[in-house]
């Protein structure tokens, strides 16, 4: 009997690790946990980023259902359209000013909430991550009222000051800074996260740089932000890719109507992307303008990552 176990013991001790531990109990569970979201991962996001690609090198005709091919056609129509730039240009540059903006938002709000006792905390914690569940089209009709030129509340509030306000939604000059207001609204997830940040920092690291005659300017600067560089790296990534796909704040103010002829100010590439797919039926070369901004996306994400990284702080080193 004995030389029996022993044989069985030798025996899994032999079994490569990589075939014994795939099909134990809990592996099994595992993977049937995570098979909805593989299947639907497969067939909605995967097979239709292959989809599209295919399409793109098509004059796909939305209502008979077929593809002519046309080469790289659509690709080079990207570069004759001047549109297609200044949907770019105008993506970019809300990109570019609304991120900071809304981390520094973000990270005063979870500041001040940082610095209220856990007691009552949670109420306000409640109350700034209301707008986060408020439904984008209720959004936009609140600040359609808000932004207006002549009776909004925002500029009512300005008059205070003897400042006149700007034609919010009119004024092509104001109209992405309008969006950018509009984002400012629903920075309670980043909020948040930098919250948790700012709850991890260790209270020891405060109190040594209180001892070597740090005021609070100093240990925010020298302790806080490092400390929560991670949380902000991520952050930004995540709001970088956020923003250059903003369609509907831009969509709901300025071309909701298709007759308002709404100036190209507020035109961005995934309201233009929209307009080629569902309003003028031109399938292929909105799947071009598809992964043309895939591509800008990958690209200044792989920067942000390499560049970036240097200025995180790693606990376990970098």
């Amino acid at each position: 009997m004995a030389t029996v176990i022993d044989s069985q013991q030798k025996t899994r001790l032999r079994r490569p690790r990589w075939i014994k531990e795939p099909f134990n109990r809990e592996a099994r569970a595992g993977y049937l946990f995570i098979l909805p979201w593989v299947i639907g991962f497969l067939v909605f996001t995967l097979g239709a980023m292959v989809y599209s690609l295919v399409i793109s090198f098509t004059n796909y005709d939305l209502s008979t259902d077929t593809a002519t091919p046309v080469g790289f056609s659509n690709y080079e129509l990207l570069f004759k359209d001047p549109k297609v730039m200044t949907s770019l240009g105008n993506t970019l540059y809300y990109a570019v000013l609304s991120v900071p903006l809304e981390i520094c938002f973000a990270l005063l709000l979870a500041y001040l909430l940082h610095r209220i006792p856990d007691r009552g905390a949670g109420i306000f914690r409640i109350i700034y991550y209301l707008p986060k569940m408020t439904p984008s089209v209720a959004a936009a009709s609140i600040f359609l009222l808000l932004l207006n030129g002549n009776s909004g509340a925002i500029n009512g509030f300005l008059g205070l000051f003897g400042i006149d306000g700007p034609q919010w939604l009119i004024d092509p000059d104001w109209m992405k800074p309008s969006i950018i207001i509009i984002g400012l609204w629903s920075v309670s997830g980043t909020m948040l996260i930098l919250l948790a940040a700012l709850k991890n920092v260790p209270k020891d690291l405060y109190e040594a740089a209180a001892i070597d005659g740090a005021g609070s300017l100093r240990q925010f600067f020298s302790v806080t932000l490092p400390m929560i560089s991670n949380a902000l790296f991520f952050c930004t990534i995540v709001l970088t890719i956020a923003a250059l796909q903003v369609f509907d704040q831009a969509f709901l103010l300025f071309y909701r109507d298709t007759a308002s002829g709404s100036p190209d100010a507020a035109l961005f590439v995934g309201v233009y992307l929209f307009q080629q797919a569902f309003q003028q039926f031109n399938m292929g070369f909105a799947a071009a303008i598809a992964w043309l901004l895939f591509v800008i996306i990958l690209l200044i994400t792989i920067f942000q990552v390499r560049f970036g990284n240097k200025f995180v702080y790693y606990e376990g080193g970098r």
